[in-house]
């Protein structure tokens, strides 16, 4: 059953050290408040798992919080690259990381794999490719029907995850509307689920009923953050701001820049800054 909570209560009772946490939202609702929370908590040795690791791992990795990273395509999305995450892995600044590399699908299919709580993910993919002379947990089974070789990957089971939305209700179901990544099957994967959300309205009557809601006993926490995914945007709510990505560029690709950026707009402000800075958009 979801509770209400403020996003550091959020926060500090369901995220601890040593969990293996995602923070998903594919294009949009990115949920940028909850990492910087959990940045600001300092949580450490984290397993991040990601289909898209942007901007919003970069600086996690920066600050030191990851042990290991479980992707697929690690970038700036339009911009270029993750320079803090390059730097963790080529000169194991500010600590080492392990990478653990797949491809989308492969990571699609074990979040829906952990979704269903089976203990791994059958599907066609990585015939011909490299990544799986790198990465020992990509696998191969015969199917027993029809004899075909298919790859087999572990299903993602997140302790955690944490997600972004437009609308939750009284009761505590979440509205997703626009692009849906993963994070329907995340949040079904994961032993628990803090969602952040622009607004809570009294309930979903007159929806479309193909939108995507998660109904109140898949959600652990509902914290009220609005702008809680900025830099990335919310339709319906606020634009991208590209500018920012094109910003993070320059302030990760210096160490002294990287952590005078972090004090400023993260370790000493709280979640009411993204709703001042999504306020005119």
């Amino acid at each position: 059953m979801a509770k209400f909570l403020s996003l550091h209560d959020a926060v500090a009772e369901n995220l601890h050290d040593g969990y293996t946490v995602a923070f998903e939202g594919f294009t949009h609702l990115i949920p940028h408040a909850a990492a910087h929370e959990a940045i600001r908590q300092g949580v450490k040795d984290l397993t991040l798992i990601r289909m898209t690791p942007d901007i919003v791992y970069d600086q996690m990795i920066g600050m030191g919080m990851a042990k290991t990273v479980i992707f697929s395509y690690a970038g700036n999305p339009g911009v270029g690259l993750l320079r803090r995450m390059r730097d963790a892995i080529e000169n194991a600044w500010p600590r080492p990381i392990e990478t653990i590399e797949h491809s989308h699908a492969a990571m699609a299919n074990a979040y829906e794999a952990g979704a269903a709580g089976l203990p791994c993910a059958i599907f066609r993919g990585y015939k011909g490719a490299g990544l799986k002379d790198v990465n020992p947990l990509i696998r191969s089974v015969t199917c027993p029907f029809t004899g075909e070789e298919l790859a087999a990957v572990p299903a993602h089971r997140p302790d955690i995850a944490f997600i972004h939305a437009q609308k939750a209700s009284k009761r505590g179901d979440i509205l997703i509307e626009g692009i849906v990544g993963v994070q329907k099957e995340v949040a079904l994967a994961a032993k628990r689920v803090v969602v952040t959300v622009e607004e809570v309205v009294d309930d979903f009557a007159g929806i479309h009923p193909n939108l995507c809601v998660l109904p109140h006993w898949t959600v652990t926490a509902v914290s009220v953050v609005k702008g809680g995914a900025h830099p990335s945007y919310t339709h319906g709510y606020y634009a991208r701001d590209n500018a920012a990505y094109l910003e993070w560029d320059k302030v990760s690709n210096d160490r002294e820049l990287f952590t005078a950026w972090m004090k400023a707009n993260v370790l000493d402000v709280g979640p009411d800054i993204f709703a001042e800075r999504v306020k005119d958009l």
